[in-house]
């Protein structure tokens, strides 16, 4: 069985604690992740126990390494961005279109098209082929 060590009794940085958890995650020991990075593993548990300045670069490593992004690594948070196209009913909505053969998703794009000019030509409505608006 190999040498565990002995836990320390100081409390880890937060750096510390995202490095643990992120190798933990990728189920590597500090000795497997040291060998991966070309370090002793005296080195990588300094890095997970005290404040570290890593070079850019063995920051880049460690985040391939563990399969995160260096952003996770670093704390950084990460903002939910709504992804492109529409939300709710539309997204529904045209997830169906998407699901209609070609001549029928075509009608449904022009007319789509043809509101959203009249929209952006600042008179809101449009009106239709049969007079209605």
């Amino acid at each position: 069985m190999p040498n565990m060590g002995r836990p320390s009794s100081r409390k880890r940085t937060a750096f510390g604690e995202r490095l643990v958890a992120a190798r933990e995650e990728a189920g590597l020991s500090q000795r497997e992740l040291a060998d991966k990075l070309g370090i002793t593993q005296r080195a990588l548990s300094w890095w997970e126990r005290e404040p570290v300045a890593l070079r850019p670069e063995q920051v880049a490593q460690l985040a391939t390494v563990l399969g995160v992004s260096t952003d996770q690594l670093l704390g950084v948070p990460t903002s939910k961005k709504r992804g492109a196209g529409p939300t709710g009913k539309a997204r529904r909505a045209f997830e169906a279109v998407s699901k209609l053969p070609r001549h029928h998703q075509q009608k449904i794009v022009d007319v789509v098209e043809t509101f959203v000019a009249g929209h952006q030509n600042g008179n809101g409505h449009t009106t239709g082929t049969n007079g209605n608006s």
